[in-house]
C-alpha cells in the first residue's frame, strides 16, 4: 500500500510504501486492550491512603472506666468503631505499574497503526516545518492539510519551537517517534507521520 507524502501547502510531493506483511486488515483487540491499559495503570500514582488507628491523633486516654458503667468496655475513642477513628483495611501507596512483554508491545503498535490505515486516518507530510513558532503558523498548517478534531502529529526528533507553536491549540499534539504509545495512536481521529518517521517506525517493528 502506498500512501501520499504531502508538504505543508498539503499537496503531494512523494509517496511511501507501507509494508503490506506487517500491516493487515484484521485487528486483534484484545491486544490493543492489553496495551492500552497497561499505559493507564502506569500512570497512576498509587498514592490513596487512608490512616489507621496507629495513625489518627488523639485516642490516648480510656473514654470510660472499664466496669460499672453499663456500657461496652472501650479503651480508645480512636479504634475503627468510633466517628474519627482509623479506617481498617483502607487503601495504602502502591504501584499499579506493570510491563507488557517486547513482543506483545510490538504486535499492539502494529494493530494500532492497521486500524487507524482501515479508518483512513493516517496522513503523511515530508517533514513539520513552520515559518514561525506562533499559533497562527500552526492553524494554518492543519487547515492546508484539512485537518479537524483530535490531531496527533509524529516527528522523526522532538521540536521544541514546533510544540509550542501547536501547544496552545485544544485536542492537537506532537510526540516523538520514541514516545508513541498504543493509547495515542487509538485516542486520537488523525495521525500525522513525517515520512522519516513513519520509515523507521516501520523498521523498528520489522526486527
Amino acid at each position: 500500500m502506498d500512501l501520499e507524502v504531502k508538504n505543508r501547502e498539503g499537496k503531494m510531493v512523494d509517496s511511501i510504501s507501507l509494508d503490506d506483511t506487517l500491516f493487515s486488515d484484521t485487528v486483534n483487540a484484545h491486544v490493543l486492550f492489553l496495551a492500552v491499559k497497561s499505559f493507564l495503570d502506569n500512570q497512576r500514582q498509587g498514592n490513596a491512603k487512608t490512616k489507621t488507628r496507629g495513625e489518627v491523633s488523639g485516642g490516648g486516654k480510656k473514654p470510660w472506666r472499664q466496669k460499672g458503667t453499663g456500657r461496652a468496655r472501650q479503651g480508645s475513642n480512636r479504634s475503627p468503631i468510633w466517628k474519627g477513628g482509623g479506617v481498617v483495611f483502607g487503601p495504602r501507596p502502591r504501584s499499579y505499574y506493570h510491563s507488557l512483554p517486547k513482543n506483545e508491545k510490538r504486535v499492539a503498535m502494529i494493530n494500532a497503526i492497521s486500524q487507524k490505515i482501515q479508518e483512513n486516518s493516517i496522513q503523511v507530510i515530508d517533514r513539520l516545518i513552520l515559518d514561525f513558532p506562533k499559533t497562527k503558523e500552526a492553524v494554518n498548517y492543519l487547515r492546508s492539510l484539512g485537518l479537524e478534531g483530535k490531531v496527533l502529529f509524529i516527528t522523526k526528533e522532538n521540536q521544541e519551537n514546533i510544540q509550542r507553536a501547536f501547544a496552545n491549540i485544544p485536542d492537537v499534539r506532537l510526540l516523538p517517534l520514541n514516545e508513541v504509545n498504543v493509547y495515542e495512536l487509538l485516542n486520537t481521529q488523525h495521525v500525522v507521520f513525517e515520512k522519516e518517521a513513519l520509515s523507521a517506525l516501520q523498521e523498528v517493528l520489522k526486527k
